[in-house]
């Protein structure tokens, strides 16, 4: 998780937002046997040698998976730098254990693993809801500072039309097994069966929220409020707004874009409350297939209007995310970069379409091999940490 320590906290009062909040990621990541391709249940070890690394690496649910975070951050400079820190230090964590780390919303490679993380809540997760070992997805979860509780939940109802974009920009798991599932996020689909997964409802205040979070409770579909899952909510533990709907994206840049963009959302939405601007309202069934379509088409194809309801080009919501957020961007000067970033994504591809090309053109092996550069790319090669 993001470190507790939250210095340089975002500002309590509306009329304290005139400039960008603070940012932190955690970043979910794929072991694997650099012989087989196939998922490398050694987590615990690999943690462990982030030890030595100085890097914090937290177990996942699976034991083929693992978790970076940066600190708190306050700009896209300081945000790349971490997320390359993290990224590299744990590859060459890896590296000294025999494995390697992968950024991609699902193994691509092998049979599906089954063994959980020795901890005693994942074991109480997998005996009340069922063989989870074979879910082993990454996402990347963006934390942007809000404090007050109130305005998070209003903050949050603004987010939920742009969260199919979100997922198609970043979507990077169309290969399972070494099948194309003919979705462009197939971890989408397998992280539905959970009770509090998807976009999360709309919240009238704090007190709402907390009510239905015990509601959920009473009714056992969640066994503590972590299980919260709702693509976008409330942190347990800091005063941040946490969006979770995008896959690990395949490259640090394409982390930085989504993290901006969101950070872009969340100063949006704070204007305007601030303004007295109303949600704007989205009918469920029109979300749930807006989040159908980015799963499966991703950037190619269709996607769906959250305001007429109608199929447009799967890269039109996108192209109006950035202009929605281009005034928050725009006050700090990241705007022109985050276009550039939008522009080379709808040009060369997400995660997803590069990897069918890779694996259109190649072998299995030479799948795995462009995920576990692109994973680093840019960042201290782990040869050198070692």
């Amino acid at each position: 998780m993001v470190s507790t320590e939250w210095v340089d906290p975002a500002p309590t009062r509306l009329d304290d937002y005139s400039i960008l909040p603070t940012v932190g990621v955690e970043e979910e990541f794929v072991l694997i046997d650099p012989v087989t391709d196939a998922p490398f249940p050694g987590n615990a070890v690999v943690a462990a040698e982030g030890r030595a690394l100085d890097v914090h690496l937290q177990l996942e649910l699976s034991q083929c998976q693992i978790e970076t975070a940066t600190p708190v951050c306050t700009g896209t400079t300081q945000l790349r730098a971490e997320l390359c820190r993290a990224r590299g230090r744990a590859a060459a964590a890896a590296t000294r254990v025999g494995a390697r780390l992968l950024a991609a919303g699902v193994p691509p490679v092998g049979p599906a693993p089954r063994a959980i993380s020795d901890v005693p809540r994942y074991r109480h997760l997998a005996e009340h809801f069922g063989l989870l070992g074979q879910q082993v997805i990454c996402g990347c979860h963006v934390h942007v500072g809000v404090c007050d509780r109130d305005l998070a939940v209003q903050v949050s109802n603004h987010l939920r039309p742009w969260l199919p974009a979100l997922l198609a920009l970043t979507a990077n798991s169309p290969i399972i097994g070494g099948v194309d599932t003919g979705y462009s996020s197939w971890r989408q689909v397998l992280w539905a069966r959970w009770p509090s997964a998807g976009p999360p409802p709309v919240f009238e205040s704090a007190a709402h929220y907390d009510a239905v979070v015990a509601e959920l409770l009473a009714q056992q579909a969640i066994l503590d409020p972590a299980m919260i899952y709702w693509d976008v909510r409330l942190s347990a533990h800091l005063p941040t707004v946490e969006v979770r709907v995008a896959d690990v994206p395949a490259t640090v840049e394409e982390t930085v874009l989504l993290a901006t963009l969101i950070r872009g959302l969340v100063s949006t939405a704070l204007t305007d409350v601030r303004q007295g601007r109303s949600a704007a309202p989205v009918y469920g069934h029109r979300l749930r297939a807006g989040y159908w379509r980015a799963a499966r088409d991703g950037m190619t194809g269709h996607a769906v209007d959250m305001r007429s309801g109608r199929l447009v080009p799967a890269t039109e919501p996108i192209r109006h995310l950035l202009e929605h957020v281009r005034p928050a961007l725009e006050r700090t000067g990241d705007y022109r970069d985050t276009q550039r970033a939008v522009r080379t994504v709808l040009t060369c591809g997400n995660g997803a379409i590069r990897q069918r090309r890779a694996f259109a053109a190649g072998t299995t092996h030479d799948l795995v091999d462009m995920l576990a550069r692109s994973t680093i790319g840019g960042c201290t090669p782990p040869s050198e940490l070692n």
